[in-house]
């Protein structure tokens, strides 16, 4: 018995005076909005849903309700009042009320039928290909319709005959007591796994499962601009289910292999290139690696180690369609070591004919002044 103190009509929210149809629907309205999986956060659903069950018990069943109209709940001791420990798990007691339905009155259909698993599977792309897109052909293992069978789990040339467990039906029917009164209950006939037929001789090739584990080649677009690590969802290309069920899907996870030549930085590709230190001072023109190929570079007199050149749109496309990275072509100088007087000398000669655009003491000069 339920220490609720509530009053039995208050908790299914009918008058006094409701009759047996009324209360019926007030319950379907309650256990619906109150069923614990419809719930999973709020843990007081399960005792407010044995709430309304026991409300519903007593008021459905005439003599519960008369004593409990003439006494309240005092006229149900002794035994009158509801035993709530028979009710087992919430969703028996939402099929022996829906007779079969789910909690949202919807009918099954017939037995309940598996479906499908998804699938996980990783393909290995270059950079480039990540840049620009490519087409790739998968090879997967996945558990698929029979082709000796077609499905159906009888051998070449065998009949399909009427299920003899289940008479055709394709489930089992009990009829079971429960708190609620009577009901049926149904359950997917293990003989013919909810088929009502059964092959008189069953394929070797599944062993008249009518599914076995299959090879297959599977087509996959990887647009450009993807990401490491960033999935490609096709749908219903996964394990297959029972028969007549949903198929699952597929998941394509994209690795994308390192480049020596490249990084990504968001949608911007950073390239670097090494130049002698001459080079800076002088200017040059140096070919430089794109995801499209490669292109030359004008790099002017004086440029400084890290600076950046841009070339615009170089970079990667977004895989949404909106939006192009750049590529930078950050610059590193490679500056030698003088290891002679000569070598010194020179450089001092050198200066004369050198400028610097900060403090105007030279380049050289600067390098003497730091030893």
């Amino acid at each position: 018995m339920s220490t609720t103190s509530r009053d039995y009509y208050d908790i299914l929210g009918v008058p006094r005076d409701a009759d047996d149809e009324t209360i019926k629907k007030a319950f379907r309205v309650k256990a619906r909005e109150l069923h614990p999986d419809v719930n999973p956060d709020d843990p007081t659903a399960e005792e407010r849903f044995k709430e309304v069950a026991e409300a519903y018990k007593v008021l459905s069943e005439p003599d519960t309700r008369q004593a409990y109209d003439r006494f309240g709940r005092e006229g149900l001791r002794g035994g009158a009042g509801p035993n709530m420990s028979d009710f087992g798990s919430f969703q028996e007691i939402f099929d022996a009320f829906f007779s079969g339905g789910d909690i949202f009155g919807r009918g099954r259909g017939g037995p309940r039928r598996q479906g499908g698993d998804d699938h996980l599977v990783g393909v290995q792309i270059t950079f480039v290909e990540s840049a620009v897109g490519v087409t790739k052909e998968i090879d997967v293992a996945l558990v698929g319709v029979c082709a000796t069978c077609e499905g159906d789990g009888a051998a070449p040339g065998a009949e399909l005959i009427r299920c003899t467990k289940c008479d055709g039906a394709g489930e089992i029917r009990q009829v079971m007591r429960g708190p609620l009164g009577q009901f049926v209950r149904a359950s997917m006939c293990s003989a013919c796994n909810g088929e009502g037929q059964v092959p008189t001789q069953r394929c070797d090739d599944c062993r008249g499962k009518g599914r076995r584990q299959v090879r297959q080649t599977v087509e996959v677009e990887i647009p450009a601009g993807i990401n490491d690590g960033q999935r490609i969802l096709l749908h219903g290309r996964g394990h297959a289910g029972d028969p007549g069920a949903p198929v699952g899907d597929l998941y394509i996870e994209i690795g994308v292999a390192d480049d020596e030549r490249f990084i990504r930085d968001g949608l911007d590709v950073v390239t670097r290139v090494r130049i002698p230190v001459a080079d800076a001072m002088t200017g040059t023109l140096v070919t430089v690696p794109t995801i499209e190929g490669e292109t030359e570079v004008t790099l002017e007199p004086g440029v400084q180690p890290f600076a950046q050149q841009v070339l615009r749109g170089k970079g990667f496309p977004s895989v949404q369609g909106r939006g192009q990275g750049d590529q930078r072509v950050v610059v590193e100088v490679v500056v030698p070591r003088v290891t002679s007087d000569e070598g010194r000398r020179l450089l001092s000669a050198l200066e004369a004919h050198s400028e610097s655009e900060s403090d105007g003491g030279g380049f050289f000069r600067r390098k003497r002044k730091r030893r």
